[in-house]
């Protein structure tokens, strides 16, 4: 009632009728602003599924970075190879089979994202062509940063809002402190389990024609004569 004395300061006084007439007029407009938002949020959101869905269907990493596409495939893999991995977590990202093997787990775990960003990242600051930087800024930004992206990945408010600010003008180092958020998270918490997964386990317990597979000890853990990974004893 207030807002409408505020609307419309010549009436001092309304009748019951034109009260109840201004009201009906006033929650009239109400609903039409609220239809009208919900139908501009769910355009958005179809808008976003479609392009998840897109996402989707043109696959992982391999298919949004081109380039960055091998023929390795895990039944190639060595198992000496593989083991080697457990060493460090940059020893398996510095391996086209480790980087196939770690993104098909965190395919498992629904955290594929990671893995993807912080490969566009890598390909990111390699780009030398300022328009080029900006196209797969906004790409990578849309992707994977804005709220509600198809493919957000977790990091802080404070993060997100620093990436936003450099969006008009980004540089190589846009995405730095994102990336190597989600490095750390995917170190310490995805690749450990990774190391216990079945995918690598199956890697490393194959057995070539008159091989043996061999104890390994590794700063992450130690395989057994089984190729199980174990906590490492005491040096």
């Amino acid at each position: 009632m207030e807002t409408l004395l505020f609307l419309f300061p010549q009436f001092t006084y309304m009748a019951p009728k034109e009260e109840a007439y201004f009201k009906m007029l006033g929650a009239k407009d109400v609903q039409a602003a609220k239809m009208k938002d919900d139908s501009s949020r769910q355009n958005e959101k179809e808008r976003k599924s479609r392009f998840s869905l897109f996402l989707t269907k043109s696959g992982s990493h391999e298919n949004i970075s081109p380039q960055k596409k091998t023929n390795t495939t895990l039944s190639n893999i060595l198992p000496e190879t593989a083991l080697q991995w457990s060493d460090s977590f940059e020893d398996l990202l510095k391996h086209p089979g480790g980087v196939e093997a770690f993104s098909q787990f965190l395919r498992t775990e629904f955290s594929e994202e990671n893995i993807e960003f912080w490969l566009l990242c890598e390909e990111y600051k390699s780009i030398d062509s300022k328009s080029k930087l900006l196209s797969k800024a906004k790409y990578i930004y849309t992707v994977f940063i804005e709220s509600e992206a198809p493919k957000e990945v977790n990091i802080d408010y404070n993060t997100k809002m620093a990436i936003k600010a450099n969006m008009s003008h980004p540089t190589r180092n846009t995405f730095e402190a994102a990336q190597m958020k989600i490095y750390s998270l995917m170190k310490k918490d995805c690749y450990p389990r990774f190391l216990h997964s079945d995918i690598y386990l199956r890697i490393t317990r194959r057995k070539g024609p008159g091989s043996t597979m061999f104890r390994r000890r590794s700063r992450s853990c130690v395989f057994n004569e089984r190729g199980e990974p174990t906590q490492p004893s005491a040096w």
